[in-house]
């Protein structure tokens, strides 16, 4: 099927001179030693690793990719080594992350507060389904993730996803537009989130002891101070902190469902109102499919991040060393959902389940320990995602500027007035619209479609065809029409996504209305479990 995938790599041997290479020769060092630092090594054993096309932006460090010609985008000046070179004078270096440290960010990122709403998920789904999918949506995650990578060993000047959404369709300016369009949006929702999330914590703690108003405005305040840190190296250690006390919470939640008298319940329906805990193996009689969709995506939103994974291999040492960090939290990701997952709806069933699942606990004081742990992932996840935001408008905005890497007045005021700015629109954005839960399902739906499944799946079709020509899928055997087809596949379920889950968005959201299950803009009114 001729998608017009890029141009043909030509076909050529391996360079002789043992020079780093990109792109033209059809060859990447990227898997030898030091290869990424430009250090001369043989080509032995390389992997054809080939470019999709040259490069369209400056890379962190500076280099400029409007200066390079056509034969330029196979300059080792492209690579990471160059650019830990351009910036090694710098007061602020970004390429300084390690492996460990890439590991800490991705464990705060995907460890977090969404843990507590797969007991949730799987009262709706029913256990057996609701694991079944667990595993399935881990692996597809972990499958584009290496995408994701391989796509930016290929390109080292990336920056952030929006780069990515240029080069995938055909260069067009349209497509980084559109792109950041979406990242922006998307990162935005998400601080909003938390600001909420935080007000609800807040208000549990205190009985509502403050309007909520306040205290979104108190967690949108202590967040943007905790923003202001310029590299992910000096955020790893505050992302390694919130994983900590997010598995600390969760687990207590785990250990008090289990040894606790009684579950607790929504208000009007606390125990012992419905009746004994029921569990369902499979989903119960009457779920809708709008339950079941949103019980499903609200499974996949929990692993779906591949829009930060750019984002932090630009500030790796040493990129190939990527895959170490993303195995580490596939593997914890899948046991803590599973297990804090059925455990916890074990105890409560379906019938006292909420979401988060703190108010599945009828003790108010295991209730208020195991909730107070989660704090710092609270504050942190919106931080996390308002840097990456932050960084995609400082990045262009100073560009090739010793504002980027010195500690000039004109550079930190630069990069406080944008984290300012996002934490602005995040708090407004949360308190003015209603339904702002299931508009979040919406935006996910909308947005995670492609920075979860269908960017991956062209990512993978446009560097197999620039690796061995259009016919890649015949040429490799049985291995290039399983690779065509399974990502075929994955830019069709991310279409699923698309449609599906967007419909069922859209139908909760009217369902609220209906049923006046919405409160006003900027209401005072407690969120509290």
């Amino acid at each position: 099927m001729a998608l017009g995938f890029g141009e043909k790599a030509s076909d050529v041997s391996p360079p002789a001179n043992n020079q780093p290479t990109f792109g033209n020769e059809g060859y990447y060092d990227g898997f030898g030693r030091d290869a990424e630092k430009g250090v001369d090594q043989p080509a032995r054993g390389s992997r054809k690793m080939s470019r999709i096309d040259k490069p369209m932006t400056k890379s962190i460090g500076g280099l400029n990719a409007d200066s390079l010609t056509a034969d330029d985008a196979t300059d080792p000046s492209v690579s990471v080594g160059r650019q830990m070179e351009l910036e090694a004078g710098n007061a602020i270096k970004y390429r300084t992350c390690s492996w460990r440290k890439t590991a800490a960010l991705l464990f705060s990122e995907y460890i977090c507060l969404a843990i507590m709403s797969f007991p949730y998920s799987y009262s709706v789904l029913g256990l057996v389904p609701g694991l079944i999918l667990t595993v399935v949506v881990a692996g597809l995650v972990l499958y584009t993730s290496l995408i994701v990578w391989e796509f930016c060993l290929r390109h080292p000047e990336v920056k952030d996803v929006c780069d990515i959404g240029q080069m995938l369709f055909w260069g067009k300016r349209w497509a980084w537009w559109a792109t950041a369009v979406m990242f922006l949006l998307n990162n935005t929702f998400i601080q909003g989130f938390h600001c909420l999330v935080g007000a609800k914590y807040l208000n549990t703690m205190t009985n509502g002891g403050l309007c909520t108003i306040g205290f979104s405005a108190i967690m949108a305040v202590v967040s943007f101070f905790c923003s202001l840190p310029r590299t992910f190296d000096t955020l790893a250690k505050l992302a390694a902190v919130s994983a900590f006390t997010t598995f600390v919470s969760v687990l207590l939640a785990t250990i008090f469902a289990g040894i606790e008298a009684h579950p607790g319940g929504v208000a009007g329906m606390k125990w012992p109102s419905q009746g004994a805990p029921t569990v369902y193996a499979f989903p119960p009689k009457g779920t809708t499919f709008v339950a079941g969709m949103n019980a499903f995506m609200n499974i996949s939103y929990t692993f779906v991040g591949q829009i930060t994974i750019p984002s932090f291999i630009a500030e790796m040492k040493e990129p190939k060393d990527f895959p170490k960090a993303l195995w580490a939290v596939t593997i914890a990701e899948v046991i803590l959902f599973s297990l804090v997952g059925s455990i916890i709806y074990a105890y409560t069933g379906t019938n006292y389940n909420t979401a988060p699942a703190f108010g599945s606990l009828g003790n108010e004081i295991y209730l208020k320990v195991s909730f107070s742990f989660m704090i710092p992932t609270l504050i942190f996840l919106g931080v996390l995602y308002a840097s990456v935001s932050a960084r995609f408008v400082f990045f262009r905005l100073f560009a090739g500027t010793r504002h980027l890497g010195n500690n000039t007045v004109v550079g930190w005021a630069g990069w406080a007035a944008i984290l300012a700015v996002t934490w602005v629109f995040a708090f407004i954005i949360a308190e003015v619209i209603p339904f702002f839960s299931d508009l979040l399902s919406l935006m996910s739906s909308l947005f995670d479609s492609f920075f979860g499944f269908i960017f991956w799946g062209v990512a993978y079709l446009r560097m197999r065809r620039a690796d061995y020509g259009d016919a890649f899928y015949k040429t490799r055997g049985i291995r290039g029409w399983a690779g065509a087809i399974g990502n075929v596949i994955l830019i069709l379920i991310g279409l699923l996504f698309l449609s599906a889950g967007t419909y069922a968005s859209v139908e909760s959201i009217i369902q609220g209305y209906a049923t006046a299950g919405f409160n006003g803009p900027f209401s005072c009114a407690s969120n509290g479990l």
